[in-house]
């Protein structure tokens, strides 16, 4: 126990006192507690919602000039275009009528005209644009003007009351919702960024521990450490040395973010709240099941990185092994819009996957306590289970040098070893 923690306390120097180490936490904790400071020094009242830019705001916007404002273009052939309408779905644009169809086509292929619409009858109308955009939603609000329209015009027509009819259909509805359990929508985007910090978390650190491990062998410092210690103690310490120095570096950053922005979530009008108001379970789990995920595949990739004798053939060495984290990674993410189903339930217990899916099924979803109890047993079997066995690929691999060594014949030599 006295080397794993000489051993240890090596690493972890070695990390805690690196200078990129240093300068990269310091770089994105300045970073991101300045941008959630930004409201306090910098007019975002456009963007937050919150605030305003003082008295006059109001004149300087009606003040605003024509050709300030988006330009759009319409030929009307059905005689049902109420220019006052539209202007009510379209803020700041300005609507200039056409003459022809290709006057339309026209003003919009020289980008004169935002978007052209050419109305054929009161339920028909053609859309031109340039380049249609993924937020486009010109049409749509066309089409709902167009709906308007021939509301007004149908009870003109049949002498109605459109005032009446209108308020009867706009009737205001006051809903008091009260969600008893887990507001899904609401947790859905954290629980995203949370899975993909932890993602990065393994697929760096997990590199880094393989590479570690392999540059000792070749440099053959691993002759020398071997003799003083043993490669449990070895590989143990560089595994909790890295899961140590990840969990500094990223509750460092992220606990800063999260200080910073409900010191300053007033200021942003708690449009951040999807993101940045993490509920303390939720965090709690996070820690448990995401510090789990990362030591089982810290030891995976320490073992990989005892297979080859050169750096250069640790992304191949690891290449199976990033293959299944990205896999987990990509299904974890498809199956956060359905916490409930079958998919994520059966992943959720599975040591590959439960870093990410366990918890956000805990923060979006309804889990019995003995899931979770289950689920972090079996997290922590596995995690001793590839510790051992890793140490074991290590202890072997440690003295062979020249081509990796095959994942199936370095456990088909432990197997025979036991067997013996």
């Amino acid at each position: 126990m006295r080397k794993f923690f000489t051993v240890l306390r090596y690493e972890l120097k070695e990390y805690l006192q690196s200078k990129g180490f240093l300068s990269l936490t310091l770089i994105l904790t300045i970073a991101g507690v300045a941008l959630m400071f930004l409201p306090r020094f910098i007019d975002l009242s456009d963007f937050t919602g919150v605030g305003g830019k003082g008295e006059g705001s109001e004149t300087v916007e009606e003040s605003k000039e024509p050709q300030e404002l988006q330009q759009m273009i319409y030929l009307d052939e059905a005689g049902i275009v109420d220019v006052a309408v539209l202007e009510q779905f379209f803020e700041d644009t300005l609507w200039v009528e056409a003459k022809s169809t290709q006057e339309v086509q026209k003003a919009v292929e020289e980008q004169t005209a935002e978007a052209g619409f050419v109305v054929k009858s009161p339920t028909q109308y053609d859309y031109f644009v340039y380049n249609k955009s993924m937020s486009d939603t010109n049409s749509r609000l066309f089409e709902q003007a167009m709906k308007l329209f021939y509301r007004m015009d149908y009870c003109a027509e049949n002498g109605l009351d459109f005032q009446e009819i209108t308020a009867m259909y706009d009737v205001p509805v006051t809903v008091n919702e009260q969600v008893l359990n887990k507001d899904t929508g609401s947790n859905y985007w954290y629980c995203y960024v949370l899975v993909i910090i932890v993602f990065m978390l393994i697929s760096l650190y997990g590199q880094m521990i393989a590479t570690s491990v392999t540059s000792e062998k070749s440099n053959r410092a691993i002759e020398v450490l071997v003799t003083s210690t043993s490669p449990n103690s070895l590989l143990f310490g560089k595994v909790i040395a890295g899961a140590i120095g990840g969990l500094v570096q990223t509750g460092v950053i992220l606990g800063g973010i999260l200080i910073a922005y409900e010191v300053n979530r007033e200021q942003w009008g708690g449009m951040l709240d999807m993101l940045l108001h993490i509920p303390a379970g939720v965090l709690i789990t996070f820690a448990f099941f995401g510090l789990g995920g990362y030591l089982f595949y810290a030891f995976l990739y320490g073992a990989m990185g005892a297979l080859v004798s050169k750096t250069e053939d640790v992304s191949k060495s690891s290449s199976g092994l990033m293959i299944i984290t990205m896999v987990v990674y990509f299904f974890s993410l498809v199956q956060l819009q359905n916490v409930e189903g079958a998919v994520i339930k059966v992943l959720s217990f599975l040591p590959i996957s439960s870093y990410s899916t366990m918890f956000a099924r805990i923060a979006m979803g309804t889990v019995a306590p003995w899931e979770i109890v289950v689920s972090m047993l079996i997290l922590v079997v596995s995690i001793l289970g590839a510790g051992f066995i890793g140490a074991k690929l290590y202890r072997m691999g440690t003295l062979r040098y020249g081509n990796p060594i095959k994942i199936t014949t370095a456990l088909q030599d432990i197997r025979k070893s036991k067997d013996s």
